[in-house]
This record gives C-alpha cells, structure tokens and sequence, in this order.
C-alpha cells in the first residue's frame, strides 16, 4: 500500500523559509518522479514542482522559481521541498504525490495516483 507522509509545515513570517518532508513507502521509490501540489481555502489545487526519478525538476508555477527547489534521497526514500522567500500567496495545504502514469518522468499534475494528507505551510506577519 502506497504511503506518503508529509512534515515541515508551520507559520513563517514572509522572507523566512520551510523545508517540506515527504516520505514514501509501498512502491519502489527509484522507479517514480515525486512531486508536491498545493491547494489553498477557495482555490483549485495546483503543481509546485516534481522531480524525476533522475533528479531532473520541472516547475509548474513561474512564481516558485528562484525561491523553491525541490530534491530527493532515495537511501531514505524521501523528497523534499525547500521554499526560500517565502510569500503570503504561498500560503495552503502542500501534498506530495506519485505514481504518476508517466513513471520516472514528471507529467502534469493531473496525472498523479498517490498523494499524502498534507502540511499547513501559512506565510503571514
């Protein structure tokens, strides 16, 4: 049974950072790109960033570059998300997901099996 379990949230004023966990379990993690998705209050839920089972990123949201990146630790079957400057519109509920039906390689987000309840990531001063 495929488990993802998501840590690292918290309240940060804006300008501070938060490093996201994810780890997985119930699937062969090498053989699978990982990725996070967001979703704020009233909003639809949106791609973050996803890594391949390569280590190679793809951006779904202009709006993280130069401020997110995203790595994985396959000894520990772990992905994470380092959010630097961070800002009050990054405010939501941060999931990681896999099992996409592209496999190793990022796809939309859409395109995503598994998915972990989710960390409450709240920028405000």
């Amino acid at each position: 049974q495929v488990r993802l379990v998501e840590s690292g949230g918290g309240l940060v004023q804006p300008g501070g950072s938060l490093r996201l966990s994810c780890v997985a379990s119930g699937f062969t993690f090498d053989n699978y790109a990982m990725g996070w998705f967001r979703q704020a209050p009233g909003k639809e839920r949106e791609g973050v960033l996803c890594i391949s089972a390569y280590g190679s990123p793809t951006y779904y949201q202009d709006s993280v570059k130069g401020r997110f990146t995203i790595f994985r630790d396959p000894a520990k079957n772990m992905v994470y998300l380092q959010m630097n400057n961070l800002k009050p519109e990054d405010t939501a509920v941060y999931h990681c997901t896999t099992l996409p039906r592209t496999g190793p390689y990022c796809s939309t987000i859409d395109n995503f099996a598994s998915w972990g309840q989710g960390t409450q990531v709240t920028v405000s001063s």
